[in-house]
C-alpha cells in the first residue's frame, strides 16, 4: 500500500461557487451536500480529468474504451486494488482521498441476478461509469474547512507520484482564483410525457398487492416514468443549479460523462464505510409537506402515527441487516435508528439507521455488489420483488435507483440512492418516482405519492421556462 495522498488545506468556500469552473474539465463530479444537516449533510467534494474511466454498457465492460473480461464489481475491485493508499494521518481530512466515483446504475442488477430482459431501454445509460480521480477537492460544512487533495496516482513510483501530486494540485489550484457564476437558461415549457396513466399505474399497483397477496413477495417498489424532449442547447449544469436550489438534500450530485448527465437531489445514503465502519439509510414513508405550520407538523405526526408506513419501513430494515451481514462481521449489524422523521423541502420521510463493521478480508466493492441494488428500492423479499419491477415498468431504470458516489483508494466509501434524479441524454431528459407497494397498499394514494416525490423536479425545470429563482428550501426538522 502507498503512502497517503498530498493534502493541502485551503480556506473554505461554499463548494457550489467553485464547481462552474471544474465543469468543463472531462467527467465533472460535484458529490454536493446542498443541505445543511450537522450529522449528514457535512461533507461535498469536487473532482474531475479522471486518468482512468470504467464504463460498462450492456454486457460490455471497457477500461479507456478497451473490452475487457469479467463482471463489472469484480473489474472495479481489481483495478482499485492497483492503487491502493493508506488514508491521511489527519483524521479530519475527509474521507474522500481520491479513488473511483460515479454511477452504479440500478441495471447493474442483471449481472447479479437471473432477471427477465424482456423491458426497453430507450435512454441506454451506461450501467455503470466510474473515473479514478487522483485530485479530489473537499469542504467540510460543519468545521469551515477544505482541502485539495492530490495522490499522485497512477505513477508506479513514490517519486513519481510526489511529482505528479504537487503538478496536478497546482492545476486545480489555479482553477480556485475565481468563483465562477452558475450558468442560466431560459428555455421553452416541456412537454411531459406520462409512463402510464392514473387508471394504468393504479391497476399495476392493484397487481403487485395481489402478488402479495398469492404469497410472492411482502412489499414491491413500483414506479412510474416521467420524460420530455429538450431544446437544442440545454444546459444541464444549469438546471443541476436550480434543482439544488429548490430541493436541496443532504445527497444531492451532478455527473457528466461527456453524453451523459445525472442531476440528482437524493435524501437517501445507500452504504458508507468509514474505516471499516458501515452505515446505510433506508427511507420508507412519506408525506407532503404542509401549507402552513399547523398543517405540516399535522403531516408529519401522521406519518409518525403510520402502522403501514412503519411495517414498511421494518421490512426494508429487515431486508438490509440481511443484505450487510454478507460482508459484515457477525453480531456487528445493529439497528441505532429505527422509523424518525427527517424533513426535506416537498416531503416528509420516515428514516431508519442500520450499521455494521467490515469482516476482515472484505471490501467496499464486496459491500456495494453484496448489497446492490438498495434493499429500499426493491421491495422484499428482494429477487422476486425485481423480478415483478421488471415485468410491470416498461423501461429499464437505468440510472433511477441505482448509486452515486466514490470509493476511495484507502478503501472508505458513501454512495446514494439515486431517487429524485433525473438523467440527460441526447436532448432527452427522463425520471422515475415510486413507492413500496404493500398489502394495505391504496392505489389512488400510491399515485398521488408519485407526484408528490416529483413536484419539485418539475418545478426546477418549470423554473426555466421564465428565468425564476426561488428560495423555498426548507432545513431539517
Amino acid at each position: 500500500m502507498s503512502q497517503p495522498a498530498r493534502v493541502e488545506e485551503i480556506p473554505y468556500r461554499d463548494p457550489a461557487s467553485l464547481f462552474p469552473a471544474f465543469a468543463d474539465l472531462p467527467y465533472p463530479l460535484f458529490l454536493d451536500s446542498a443541505m445543511a444537516e450537522p450529522r449528514l449533510g457535512t461533507v461535498s467534494y469536487i473532482a474531475a480529468d479522471p486518468f482512468k474511466v470504467i464504463c460498462t454498457d450492456g454486457a460490455t465492460t471497457t477500461i479507456d474504451d478497451a473490452a475487457v473480461d469479467g463482471q463489472p464489481f469484480d473489474i472495479l475491485k481489481a483495478e482499485l486494488a492497483r492503487y491502493e493508499l493508506e488514508r491521511h494521518e489527519d483524521p479530519d481530512v475527509p474521507p474522500f482521498q481520491g479513488g473511483a466515483a460515479g454511477l452504479f446504475g440500478y441495471d447493474l442488477a442483471w449481472g447479479l441476478e437471473n432477471l427477465p430482459d424482456t423491458q426497453s431501454d430507450e435512454m441506454q445509460f451506461p450501467a455503470m461509469a466510474v473515473g479514478f480521480y487522483d485530485v479530489v477537492l473537499a469542504f467540510d460544512h460543519n468545521a469551515k474547512r477544505a482541502w485539495l487533495i492530490s495522490t499522485g496516482q497512477p505513477e508506479a513510483t513514490q517519486a513519481g507520484r510526489e511529482k505528479r501530486a504537487c503538478e496536478r494540485a497546482a492545476r486545480f489550484r489555479d482553477l480556485l482564483i475565481d468563483e465562477a457564476d452558475w450558468p442560466v437558461m431560459i428555455m421553452p415549457a416541456l412537454d411531459w410525457e406520462y409512463s402510464d396513466s392514473r387508471a394504468e399505474y393504479e391497476a399495476k399497483v392493484q397487481k403487485v398487492i395481489d402478488y402479495i397477496y398469492a404469497g410472492d413477495i411482502f412489499q414491491a417498489n413500483l414506479s412510474q416514468r416521467f420524460a420530455a424532449d429538450l431544446p437544442d442547447g440545454f444546459d444541464s449544469l444549469a438546471f443541476y443549479g436550480r434543482l439544488r436550489q429548490m430541493n436541496s438534500a443532504t445527497f444531492c450530485g451532478y455527473f457528466s460523462t461527456g453524453d451523459t448527465v445525472i442531476a440528482s437531489s437524493s435524501p437517501e445514503r445507500f452504504l458508507k464505510v468509514d474505516a471499516g465502519r458501515v452505515e446505510t439509510r433506508p427511507i420508507k414513508g412519506t408525506r407532503p409537506r404542509g401549507e402552513t405550520a399547523a398543517e405540516d407538523r399535522a403531516l408529519a405526526a401522521e406519518l409518525l402515527a403510520s402502522d403501514k408506513d412503519r411495517a414498511e419501513n421494518v421490512m426494508i430494515v429487515d431486508l438490509l441487516r440481511n443484505d450487510l451481514s454478507k460482508n459484515c462481521a457477525p453480531h456487528t449489524v445493529t439497528v441505532p435508528e429505527l422509523c424518525a422523521l427527517e424533513s426535506y423541502a416537498s416531503v416528509h420521510h420516515l428514516v431508519s439507521a442500520v450499521t455494521g463493521a467490515l469482516k476482515a478480508g472484505r471490501s467496499a466493492v464486496d459491500l456495494l455488489a453484496g448489497s446492490f441494488p438498495g434493499g429500499s428500492i426493491t421491495g422484499a423479499p428482494k429477487v422476486r420483488a425485481m423480478e415483478i419491477i421488471a415485468e410491470l415498468e416498461q423501461e429499464r431504470r437505468g440510472p433511477y435507483c441505482g448509486s452515486l458516489g466514490f470509493i476511495s483508494f484507502a478503501g472508505d466509501m458513501d454512495t446514494s440512492i439515486l431517487i429524485r434524479t433525473l438523467a440527460i441524454r441526447n436532448n432527452r431528459i427522463t425520471f422515475q418516482a415510486g413507492g413500496g407497494i404493500v398489502a394495505d397498499s391504496d392505489p389512488a394514494a400510491e399515485y398521488e405519492e408519485t407526484l408528490v416525490k416529483g413536484r419539485r423536479l418539475f418545478e426546477a425545470l418549470a423554473a426555466m421556462t421564465s428565468g425564476r429563482a426561488e428560495q423555498s428550501n426548507k432545513a431539517v426538522s
